[in-house]
């Protein structure tokens, strides 16, 4: 009895399936070298140079007077804040502050003061208002006093 058996599979791929792999590789080595190039360039020459300007140094603390304010439903708030002024800030007149504060807590429900995330947006909002009033004299803001009723 003869048997005939296949012939075995070559290790070795033809010639046109090398082509296909190789100039896989060259256009994806193509697009890396590419991309590391853009990445240089961006880093080297685009990016934000960071001397734009120079950060506020922290300078006295103006602290002010606590004030009373109605708010909704019958209850009132006593909230006293401190002022962060940058090094150099002339004297201010806390007058601009405690509008701002009147102007934002107003009306506003004791609810919405005693959640951690009402407060905290309402301190962003004071932060913000008070550093267009100053031009930039005042860099941050601090509750000393914060009581709802």
């Amino acid at each position: 009895m003869s048997t005939k058996t296949a012939p075995a599979p070559s290790d070795t791929a033809s010639d046109d399936e090398k082509a296909k792999g190789g100039g896989k590789k060259k256009i994806l080595l193509i697009v890396l070298v590419l991309a590391l190039l853009g990445g240089a360039a961006w880093f080297f020459l685009l990016r934000p140079s960071g001397e734009a300007e120079p950060e506020a140094v922290p300078g006295e603390v103006l602290v002010l007077e606590p004030v009373q304010i109605n708010l909704a439903e019958s209850h009132y708030l006593r909230i006293g804040v401190a002022l962060q002024l940058i090094e150099g800030a002339e004297e201010l007149d806390g007058s601009k502050a405690l509008d701002a504060v009147i102007e934002i807590f107003s009306g506003r429900s004791a609810e919405e003061l005693t959640k951690p995330a009402g407060r905290h947006k309402l301190k962003k909002e004071l932060s913000h208002a008070l550093e267009e009033s100053y031009h930039g004299e005042v860099m941050g803001v601090y509750f000393t006093e914060f009581v709802t009723q």
